[in-house]
C-alpha cells in the first residue's frame, strides 16, 4: 500500500451515483471477429492478490473466517502477504532495540496471520513482504508514540525526520530482516545476544519482496533503497539460499528514476540477483467527478499506467532481462480515501467499474509479457481507503472486484496463446473505445473472448461462433461466484461496466 495519508484529508461526499439503466433503445451493436491462428504472445500471467495485514484479519474479529474463505477460495499464486506501516504492532516484530542483555522480540500478533494466511493459500507459491523496518534503526530523532490499541492505524510510523544509512543501519536493517525470514522458514533464529527463538514455522515461500513503497515508506532515495535492497538480499539469502526476490516495490510508477537507477547492474554490489520486478498502480480520480465521467478517466488513467508499463519494462529488457515483472496492489480510490467515515455508501456501479479496470489492464498486462498481475487489496474499510477492499469491510462478502478477479484467475492463465489485437491506426480514434475484448486460447484449447464493457450503458456484441458455448460474466446485480450460462446465439448483451467471458463452442 502507498503512502497515501500525504493526500489532503478534505471530507468529501462521494460522487458516484447507483448505476444508470439502460437506454429503451436498441443498444449499439458490436462484432468481435478474431484471427483464431493470430498468436500475438504465449501469456505468462498469473491473476494474484495482495493481502496488506490489517486488523479484520486478526482472529476473533468478525469477518475473520469469511476473509480467509475468500483468500483459499480464490485460489492465486503469488498471494502477497505484506505487514505495512500503518499497523506497526502488527508489521514489526522487534518495536524496541535491544539493550542490557534484553532483547524485544515479539510475533504474537503477526504469527497468527501468517499462519492463517499460509493454510489459506496452500498448494500456491507465495510472496512475502514484512517491509516496514524498525523505526529505530534510523535512529530518528522524532520519538515514537504507538498506540497501546494495535488494531489503531498510527500514520507516521515511517517518517523519519532524519535518515543516515551509515554501515551500522544496513547491518541493522539486513539483520533484521534475515531473522524475520529464518523465523518463518528455518523454525526460528538466533538474536542479538546469542540466544534461540524457536518459531516451529517451516514456511515455503518463494519470494521476498524487500521492503514496500520506499518512494513513501521512509523517502528513500532510489540509492538508499539500493543499497539496503543489496544488504538485505545477501543476509537473507544465507538463511534462505534457495529464496527468490523481489524489488523495488515502487508505490508511484510516476517515480522513474526508481527503475533506472535499481535495474542498473552497475549500481548493486557483484551477485546481488533480481529475480522479480515489482511494483504498484493505483488509479484515483478528481474530487468533482461525476458518476456518468468517471468510467471514461479511469479506463484513460489505467492507459497511461499501460505507457509507463511499457517504458518500465523497455527499462527491464535492457538492464535485467532475466527478471519477471509483478504488477500487485492494483486498484482504484475514490477521493478522500483516508476519511473515517463514508458519507455516503460506495454503489455497486463502482466496484463494477473497478473490477472492468482491473480485467482491463490484466489482458494488457498479458499482452505485454507480464508475470504477476495482482488485485489489492483483500480488505479496506473507512480510513483506510475503503473504495480498494475486494470484499465488504462489515459482512466478508466479496464485492464485483473480487469476483472479476475469481473469475480471471479460473478461466485464464499461464501457457493460454494471446490472440493478435484488431490493428487500427494509433493516430485515428478508437474504432471500439466502449468495448474492450482479447481473445484467448487456453492451455486446453478452449477459445475465449475476455469482454470489458467501459461505459454504464448496455451494448450487444456479435462473436461468430459463440453459438453453443457459454458465458461467465460479473455485473452490478453480481452477489456470488459466476455461473456459466448457455449461449443460443452469437450476440450477447453486455450490461453496463459488466466484465464477460465468452467461451466458444468446440
Amino acid at each position: 500500500m502507498s503512502k497515501l495519508w500525504r493526500l489532503p484529508i478534505i471530507m468529501l461526499a462521494l460522487v458516484l451515483e447507483p448505476h444508470a439503466s439502460a437506454s429503451a433503445a436498441e443498444p449499439l451493436a458490436f462484432t468481435v471477429s478474431p484471427d483464431w491462428s493470430d498468436v500475438a504472445a504465449i501469456s505468462r500471467a498469473n491473476v494474484s492478490i495482495e493481502v496488506c495485514v490489517e486488523p479484520p484479519l486478526r482472529r476473533g474479529h468478525p469477518i475473520h473466517d469469511q476473509l480467509f474463505r475468500a483468500l483459499k477460495d480464490l485460489g492465486a499464486d503469488a498471494a502477497h502477504f505484506q505487514p505495512y506501516n500503518v499497523f506497526p504492532r502488527l508489521a514489526v516484530a522487534e518495536l524496541r532495540p535491544p539493550a542490557n542483555g534484553k532483547t524485544f522480540w515479539d510475533f504474537s500478533l503477526m504469527d497468527p496471520i501468517a499462519e492463517d494466511f499460509m493454510n489459506a493459500t496452500a498448494g500456491h507459491w507465495v510472496v512475502f513482504n514484512i517491509g516496514t523496518l524498525p523505526a529505530w534503526i534510523f535512529k530518528a530523532k522524532r520519538p515514537v508514540q504507538l498506540p497501546d490499541n494495535p488494531d489503531e492505524a498510527y500514520w507516521t510510523y515511517s517518517e523519519f525526520n532524519e535518515l543516515k544509512l551509515d554501515d551500522s543501519t544496513l547491518k541493522l536493517a539486513a539483520d533484521y530482516q534475515a531473522r524475520l525470514a529464518s523465523w518463518y522458514i528455518n523454525g526460528g533464529f538466533t538474536d542479538e545476544y546469542g540466544k534461540w527463538h524457536e518459531s516451529g514455522h517451516h514456511y515455503k515461500i518463494e519470494y521476498w519482496e524487500v521492503l514496500n513503497d520506499p518512494d513513501f515508506e521512509g523517502s528513500l532515495s532510489p540509492a538508499d533503497y539500493t543499497r539496503l535492497y543489496d544488504v538485505i538480499v545477501a543476509a537473507v539469502k544465507k538463511v534462505a539460499p534457495h529464496m527468490k526476490f523481489m524489488g523495488p516495490v515502487v508505490g508511484d510508477i510516476a517515480h522513474a528514476e526508481y527503475f533506472t537507477y535499481f535495474m542498473d547492474p552497475k549500481n548493486h554490489e557483484p551477485g546481488i540477483p533480481l529475480d522479480m520486478l515489482s511494483y504498484h498502480m493505483f488509479v484515483l480520480p478528481d474530487a468533482d467527478e461525476a458518476a456518468d465521467v468517471m468510467p471514461y478517466t479511469v479506463f484513460q488513467q489505467a492507459d497511461k499506467f499501460l505507457i509507463a508499463a511499457a517504458y518500465i519494462d523497455a527499462i527491464r529488457r535492457r538492464f535485467a532481462p532475466q527478471a519477471l515483472t509483478d504488477v500487485v496492489d492494483i486498484a482504484t480510490m475514490l477521493p478522500d480515501p483516508l476519511a473515517p467515515k463514508l458519507t455516503q455508501p460506495i454503489p455497486r456501479s463502482y466496484w463494477s467499474l473497478s473490477g472492468g479496470m482491473f480485467a482491463y489492464l490484466y489482458g494488457k498486462l498479458a499482452l505485454m509479457g507480464v508475470e504477476v498481475v495482482g488485485a489489492s487489496e483483500l480488505i479496506d474499510y473507512p480510513g483506510i481507503v475503503a473504495a480498494s477492499t475486494l470484499v465488504d469491510w462489515e459482512t466478508g462478502q466479496p464485492n464485483a472486484r473480487y469476483w472479476v478477479t475469481k473469475l480471471l484467475r479460473e478461466s485464464f492463465g499461464p501457457g493460454d496463446r494471446l490472440i493478435r489485437p484488431h490493428p487500427y491506426n494509433v493516430l485515428q480514434p478508437d474504432p471500439m473505445p466502449q468495448i474492450y475484448a482479447q481473445e484467448f486460447v487456453t492451455k486446453v484449447g478452449d477459445r475465449r473472448v475476455l469482454l470489458v464493457n467501459k461505459r454504464n450503458t448496455t451494448f450487444s456484441v456479435r462473436i461468430p461462433g459463440a453459438t453453443g458455448g457459454y458465458e461467465r460474466s460479473v455485473d452490478q446485480s453480481t452477489e456470488a461466484s459466476p455461473a456459466k450460462r448457455a449461449l443460443s446465439t452469437d450476440t450477447v448483451l453486455l450490461p453496463g461496466l459488466a466484465v464477460a467471458i465468452i467461451t466458444l463452442a468446440p
